[in-house]
């Protein structure tokens, strides 16, 4: 007897057909055929069911500020960070909590039900900390929210800057991050790195660094990331994130580098969104894509993982709190449109990122925790192509969002009266 059974879903790993158990939150069976009766039974119709999506690198203090104090202009970072810097000393507990809540529900809505977030430390007051540490706390019953430590004025740059670091962390946000090219000087990037991964190992935190999201190619905090990783006994729990510089190194200095990191196992999460709206600003023609080199670190073995990073706020008019949205995205700018590079994508927002944020008992296999959403498509490529309906959302086996198949209805001579985009249009060789 289980809680409840998901009859004849797809899986991501390209199973078709198959049943899933769900008993205490927790997945107790696949089959193809289960011979077991259910308190609920859901029939999955040829769906693919997958592991709720996770968000690795997100900004809940600035979502749905757009606008606040004004538009970004430039669309740069710089200016976006000079508008944050405006907005911060108005900031109230009362609106950041509202604001992050209403983004949690959209979250839910679309399957997001983990999400990595930094919270800017540099403002002495800690208002968004401890508004973020309050959501936290609201959302625990169905979203993970991991809070980052992030001195977004840099750690050495911003008065107090240290110290408020360090108070945010004795207030209990979950790991320490970082900017280093934000700081005044080169070196001062690279002994704030040293301190943030001594500080880490300390106090026994993950790492999470802005690390050289910028266009210039000679910035080079992500060797230093590697080497403190090594040094203080950190791997497998430090992500660098955006690594835009990447895509404008030298060739040859990124073949002594990639094999630094996979020799310090760090996590890599790029932000294709961001990215590609922030990057290459200050180019005519060609325009750099600023998205680092997401195939060949992945070929390298490193967990690359992909975030959202911002959405409505800023840095970012756009998001919608989708990772399909995300993946679709590094198909293009990463130019990886092939059937198993869309795998590897659609691993990017599940499992890779998974093991980013270090979860415990995520995945799609028997003992895996039941947090699972399943969508309007029948496989992976088309999931992606399509960024289609959540019909379910499911945390710890239950259903706690629902949504109806879009089934546009046509009237049409001599055409079928409706169309179902999750199936009729798979090409040939998927199907």
């Amino acid at each position: 007897m289980f809680d409840t059974i998901l009859t004849g879903v797809n899986l991501p790993d390209g199973r078709t057909g198959m049943d899933v158990g769900l008993q205490g939150g927790r997945i107790v069976a696949i089959e193809r055929s289960l011979p077991a009766e259910a308190g609920e039974a859901i029939d999955g119709t040829g769906r693919l069911l997958s592991p709720a999506f996770c968000d690795p690198h997100f900004h809940m203090d600035a979502t749905l500020s757009l606008g606040l104090p004004r538009m970004n202009l430039s669309g740069t970072l710089l200016e976006g960070i000079a508008l944050w810097g405006e907005l911060r000393p108005t900031l109230a507990r009362e609106a950041l909590v509202e604001r992050a809540l209403r983004y949690c529900d959209l979250a839910v809505s679309q399957g997001v039900l983990f999400i990595r977030s930094h919270v800017d430390t540099s403002d002495p007051r800690l208002v968004t900390a401890e508004a973020l540490i309050e959501v936290r706390d609201l959302v625990r019953p169905y979203l993970d929210l991991q809070l980052v430590a992030f001195p977004q004025d840099g750690y050495f740059r911003a008065p107090e800057g240290v110290r408020s670091l360090e108070r945010a962390l004795d207030m209990g946000l979950d790991v320490v991050g970082g900017i280093p090219h934000f700081e005044r000087t080169m070196e001062d990037g690279r002994a704030s790195v040293e301190a943030l991964c001594r500080l880490a190992a300390e106090r026994g935190l993950p790492v999470d660094i802005h690390c050289d999201e910028t266009d210039d190619p000679l910035s080079r905090h992500v060797e230093t990331l590697a080497a403190e990783t090594v040094r203080h006994g950190l791997q497998g729990r430090v992500a660098g994130s955006h690594l835009t510089s990447m895509h404008s190194m030298d060739n040859y200095y990124v073949s002594k580098l990639i094999p630094l990191m996979a020799e310090a196992r760090m996590n890599v999460i790029a932000n294709p969104l961001i990215n590609i709206m922030l990057q290459g600003r200050h180019d005519t023609y060609p325009k750099r894509r600023g998205l680092t080199r997401v195939r060949e670190l992945m070929a390298a073995g490193i967990n690359v993982a992909l975030g959202q990073d911002c959405c409505m706020d800023p840095w970012y008019s756009m998001g919608s709190a989708d990772m399909l949205e995300v993946a679709h995205m590094a198909v293009h700018v990463a130019q990886m449109g092939g059937i198993e590079d869309k795998a590897r994508l659609f691993d990017a927002i599940t499992v890779n990122s998974a093991g980013a944020m270090g979860l415990e008992g995520y995945g799609l296999a028997v003992g895996c925790k039941a947090d699972l959403v399943l969508l309007q498509a029948a496989d992976v490529p088309e999931a992606i192509r399509q960024k289609p309906t959540r019909l379910l959302v499911l945390r710890n086996g239950k259903v706690i969002s629902r949504t109806a198949p879009r089934l546009p209805q046509l009237s049409l001579p001599g055409r079928p009266p409706e169309i179902d985009p999750g199936r009729d249009f798979r090409p040939v060789h998927q199907g």
